[in-house]
């Protein structure tokens, strides 16, 4: 189109009409709605370019990742002594200037900006370099606080690199700290780092507004203790002992929690207030209230009632959809409307020190199978204490005379704790194993340390009350006889740490596994680095890992595997690199592929019967349950984890055991109403649905479709056998997007931004007030706008108004880079152009119907259908495909992309959706927040991460063991934020039986397809085989799709494919060859015994002939 007939007021070219046609064709991407409102996360794109990357503090690093290192900082005068100490980071360190978004996007999710901002206030010391204390650290630096100081007088040993990923067999003999100190420094550079090798002095601990001590003792953590609970400094012990850990926090006399859970505060819309001495608010009862007795909510938008609305209530729940708020008898009557919103409380804990605390200690439970473990475990770590004091070492693995010595230290220091055979049982079991240093261990507790650090330093979330004792004594061995002081004591290996747990057999059998990890995000990340520590396919075995996705910044936050410098390299490269870094004899793969049907060639019989067992890291439940019906089918065990924002969950799937992952799966999410998200929005989830299926009609779907009528010539025949009105409204979408709407230039896609604005904001909502006025009422004399339906207002456009020119400014943008037109930001040239379009005066028209139920939108397009004069005016109104390739017309559609700050996809997004909550009278969100709905980010970080993934290797441990007692394995689940750590016993795979034979999912029937002969069973004699084998009558047979044979097929086509090979039948219905690589087929089958009832019986794997397989 040209400048003039946009900006000037010809009607007969792009006017409000063009833009309202635009406007129903983008709004009508809200009927997808039902199945584009979930949550689950959309597949992430690969982007692969050549150039410089630009790290978090705006440095360029070369994309080749060379490890010139050098630390920033000065050097500074020691801290009691004569060794040295270090700092790093930089002038935009955290806390200077502001959160960087897109580097802790997915954090922000979880924490908010709020405890973002105090974290970043906040100074950190970290005393202890081992397994633990690197793990802490390495969560803690992730997560962005102000400055980390890691410390550690003791000097690196072999057994340290068990657990401790940041140290070579090169550092041996050098200071802990110094070792690590420069990878550490490289997690996060908005971080001050800043390491110290001498004793911690009173000065340095204030210098500090959390402390936390691993590998210490109790003589050390009550002196600091001293000084830390006066000074109201955070104070944490943390140890990690074999398989046994011990957690106590101390954050002062009074500690104010801002936020007990993390959740967002429950809002429920009112339905009616009686007015009384126990005044009861209904709610509407399309939802539970989900209020609690003792809550607090806040009401807005109540009419009569007024005396309600900003005022603060407790709640007292009566019902599901009722609570009562106390006396209401004295305010008016209740009229309509209203919203209560839940109140969020602070809440404020008082610490005891440590020595008062240990004398009256108070327990977090971990596992409620072992009830009284806590109060054991404290006597044990008081014993090793005892013990290390008397003797001057730990322990000696599974010796028994030093496990004597300690049940002796025990019995001297609490007689009435160890007064039994099971209480010495229990310590001298604690004996054997408190030598050890097992990664798992540490990776599990670093991740709950590490987000007890951000509470501390936020307040946010609630902190373990006092103590917390947890162990994973189900991970050593049944038979514990081969497990002799001589088999576990230290031979100078980097396991020794896991050895003197589990003794050197053991080692060498981990060695030799072989696992397939899938995924190589944050899971996938410390999933690697977890088994690369244990050793997990270093001696013999081997250890596979795909994952398609590039690096991408945001991942920097949670995939402690990547830097900066790795943007836009595959995952799976950059982690096994990384991991063979940390242990130079991992025997470890990457591939780039996607676990699904078109890999199967390769991930096919070969490789999957070569495993011991799968690792899922994924993201996705298709590709979930994907690999579990590859596990079922293989009979292979799967590792399975999950994490959103503070919670995490694990399952292992052991075969001919458990149920599988498939076998129970979370209800589906809620989705919105159309009619809701079209016409009758009442909370901002439905503006940004809304604003999100804007954008992809109008930039995503509505290009494509005119891009595939250039570019595919069989789009017309293909567009006319569409049913109902598609054909019309497709080919209506090319006119307006060819003809009618496309711009010439930067004016034109202003123009159309200013009409589309009139339209969505303006034009629509008048036209709806129009249909059902205010004062409306339905057919029972109840007020029309009441309840759900919240009254609209249209806007009127002003340039003075930021959000009115934010959406204009985005969309005539986007429309520009959609036809490969010059951008322009320039706001005073965007406002210039402005004044000289014309915007016609609405009327709103009679006789439109407006939906108002999802039934009534149904049936309205059910009814609707393509007119064949209508298609013929459309087909003559555009020119052909041709002529718009001659002109070199290139339609691009974009892609949604949240991540890129740059590309104004968020931006349109946000404008557009709080424009809309305006109209609406709902309250705004701001870009973070819309960024997350609208973007389906699922919330993430790293201390959730690392406790999953320590989890997780804990069940392999069990896996390698060979356990087939289903009672120890464990499934975990847990809430950082509150704190709440649970394990249950995996659910048993569920029994079927047909006669009295009974099955479960990981049985099958095994049918070798040639005969003696050499030739292949015809289908026929398929059929004979289970009548005579299994006294089963095959009424119908299936491979995937296609339907082989049935009871009720036409005689002469079953006579036909019983004389025919089974394989050949398959090929034949399913109009495909089989794959060279397929060794064999599943079969499904629908049986009648020898009483002519139904049976459910298993799947059948049919391997082919030999033959055919080496043939091709």
């Amino acid at each position: 189109m040209s400048a003039d007939s946009a900006l000037l007021s010809t009607p007969d070219t792009f006017t409000a009409d063009a833009a309202k046609s635009a406007a129903e064709t983008t709004t009508a991407a809200a009927a997808a709605a039902e199945s584009s409102a979930n949550n689950s996360p959309p597949t992430k794109k690969r982007k692969v370019t050549n150039s410089t990357t630009t790290d978090s503090v705006g440095i360029e690093s070369n994309t080749t990742g060379s490890n010139n290192y050098q630390p920033n900082g000065t050097s500074m005068a020691s801290n009691g002594g004569s060794n040295g100490s270090a700092v790093n980071g930089s002038a935009a360190a955290n806390g200077s200037g502001g959160i960087d978004e897109s580097l802790y996007s997915r954090q922000l999710f979880v924490l908010g900006k709020e405890a973002m901002e105090k974290m970043q206030k906040s100074n950190i010391l970290i005393s202890g370099m081992k397994g633990l204390g690197i793990e802490i650290a390495k969560n803690v630096i992730l997560g962005g606080v102000k400055s980390v100081t890691i410390h550690d007088q003791g000097k690196v040993e072999i057994s340290d690199l068990s657990s401790q990923f940041y140290l070579t067999e090169a550092d041996i003999g050098k200071n802990r700290a110094e070792a690590c100190f420069q990878k550490a420094s490289e997690l996060n550079t908005y971080v001050n780092m800043r390491m110290e090798t001498g004793e911690l002095s009173e000065s340095l601990i204030k210098e500090h507004s959390v402390v936390v001590l691993t590998n210490s003792s109790l003589e050390e953590q009550r002196r600091v203790n001293a000084i830390t609970h006066e000074a109201g400094i955070g104070f944490i012990v943390a140890d990690v002992r074999g398989l046994y850990a011990q957690v106590f926090n101390d954050f002062g006399p009074s500690f104010t929690v801002v936020d007990v859970d993390g959740n967002q505060p429950l809002s429920a819309m009112v339905a009616s207030v009686s007015k009384e001495e126990k005044g009861v608010v209904t709610c509407l009862d399309e939802n539970r209230h989900g209020f609690e007795t003792g809550d607090f909510v806040k009401f807005s938008e109540v009419k009569g009632m007024t005396e309600v609305n900003d005022k603060e209530f407790e709640v007292k729940v009566t019902g599901p959809y009722t609570f009562s708020i106390g006396d209401t008898s004295a305010f008016s009557d209740y009229v309509s409307g209203g919203v209560a919103t839940q109140v969020k409380k602070p809440k404020v804990i008082s610490f005891k020190s440590l020595e008062e605390s240990m004398k009256e200690p108070e327990f977090v439970m971990t596992d409620f199978a072992k009830f009284d473990s806590p109060a054991k475990l404290h006597t044990c770590y008081q014993t090793l204490h005892g013990y290390i004091a008397k003797h001057g070492k730990t322990p000696a693995p599974w010796s028994t005379a030093d496990a004597q010595a300690f049940i002796a230290v025990g019995k001297e220091m609490f007689p009435e704790a160890v007064a039994s055979e099971a209480d010495e049982a229990y310590l001298k079991q604690f004996a054997n194993i408190c030598q050890g240093d097992v990664n798992p261990m540490c990776a599990a507790l670093g991740g709950i340390i590490g987000q007890e650090v951000m509470k501390a330093s936020s307040g946010k979330f609630s902190p373990i009350y006092q103590w917390m004792y947890f162990d994973a004594l189900e991970c050593l061995p049944e038979d514990k006889s081969s497990l002799t002081e001589d088999n576990c004591k230290p031979i100078g290996s980097r396991y020794d740490g896991q050895i003197a747990v589990f003794g050197k057999d053991f080692q060498d059998k981990i060695g030799a596994q072989k696992y397939f990890v899938v995924g190589a995000g944050a899971i996938g990340c410390e999933l690697l680095k977890n088994f690369a520590l244990i050793g997990l396919g270093c001696g013999g075995g081997n250890v596979s890992v795909t994952d398609m996705d590039m690096i991408e910044r945001s991942n920097l936050n949670r995939q402690f595997l990547f830097r900066s410098w790795d943007i836009q390299k595959y995952k799976s490269q950059t982690a096994v690199k990384a991991v063979k870094a940390m242990n130079p004899s991992a025997n470890y793969t990457s591939m780039e592929l996607r676990v699904g049907a078109e890999t199967e060639n390769v991930f096919n019989d070969k490789f999957f019967n070569n495993l011991d067992g799968v690792a899922n890291a994924l993201d996705n439940i298709e590709a979930r349950t994907y690999m579990d019906r590859r596990c079922v089918y293989y009979n292979k065990p799967l590792l399975e984890s999950g994490t959103l924002g503070t919670k995490g969950n694990t399952q292992v799937v052991i075969p001919k055991l458990t149920e599988s992952y498939s076998s129970s799966q979370d209800p589906p999410e809620k989705s919105i109403p159309i009619c809701t998200l079209k016409n009758f929005p009442n909370a901002i989830e439905h503006t940004l649905q809304w604003a999100r299926d804007v954008f992809e009609g109008q930039f995503t779907q509505a290009p494509l479709t005119a891009a595939q009528y250039i570019e595919d010539e069989s789009f017309k025949d293909k567009t006319l056998s569409l049913p109902g009105a598609q054909p019309v409204e497709t080919l209506e979408t090319v006119k307006r997007l060819l003809i009618s709407e496309r711009p010439s230039d930067f004016k034109d896609c202003v123009a159309w931004a200013r009409l589309t604005w009139q339209e969505l904001f303006h034009n629509q909502i008048a036209q709806l007030l129009h249909n059902f006025p205010p004062d409306q009422v339905t057919s029972s004399g109840s007020p029309f706008w009441s309840g759900p339906k919240k009254c609209p207002k249209p806007l009127d456009f002003s340039t003075e108004d930021q959000l009115h020119m934010d959406f204009v400014d985005a969309a005539a943008n986007l429309l520009a880079e959609v036809y490969g037109i010059e951008k322009n930001r320039n706001r005073a040239d965007i406002v210039n152009i402005l004044s000289m379009v014309n915007v016609p005066q609405f009327v709103p028209k009679s006789g439109v119907k407006i939906a108002v139920t999802d039934n009534e939108a149904q049936q309205m397009n059910e009814q609707a259908s393509s007119d064949s004069n209508t298609l013929d005016k459309l087909l003559a109104d555009i020119k052909s495909p041709a002529d718009f390739r001659a002109e070199k017309l290139r339609i691009t559609p974009l892609e949604f992309e949240k991540d890129d700050d740059s590309n104004q996809h968020i931006d349109f997004i946000v404008a557009c959706s709080n424009l809309r909550a305006t109209n609406y009278s709902i309250p705004p969100a701001d870009r973070l927040k819309s960024k997350g709905i609208a973007g389906r980010i699922i919330p993430a970080i790293a201390t959730t991460t690392s406790m999953v993934a320590g989890l997780v290797t804990l069940e392999l441990y069990k896996l390698v063991q060979g356990h087939q007692n289903i009672e120890v394995y464990k499934n975990g689940f847990a809430n950082l934020a509150l704190p709440f750590i649970t394990f249950s016993e995996p659910i048993r795979a569920p029994k079927m039986k047909f006669y009295e034979i009974e099955w479960t999912l990981w049985d099958r029937f095994e049918v070798n397809s040639h005969k003696e002969d050499g030739t292949e069973m015809t289908l026929k004699d398929f059929i004979d085989y289970f009548d005579k084998e299994h006294k089963l009558e095959i009424t119908m047979l299936s491979q995937g799709v296609s339907m082989l044979y049935s009871f009720f097929m036409q005689k002469a086509k079953r006579e036909e494919r019983m004389t025919m090979a089974l394989s050949e039948v398959v090929e034949t219905v399913s109009k495909k060859g089989i794959d060279s690589h397929v060794e064999a087929l599943v079969l499904e089958l629908c049986c009648n015994d020898t009483e002519g009832e139904d049976v459910e019986v298993p799947y059948v794997k049919y391997n082919l002939p030999p033959s055919r397989t080496s043939q091709k």
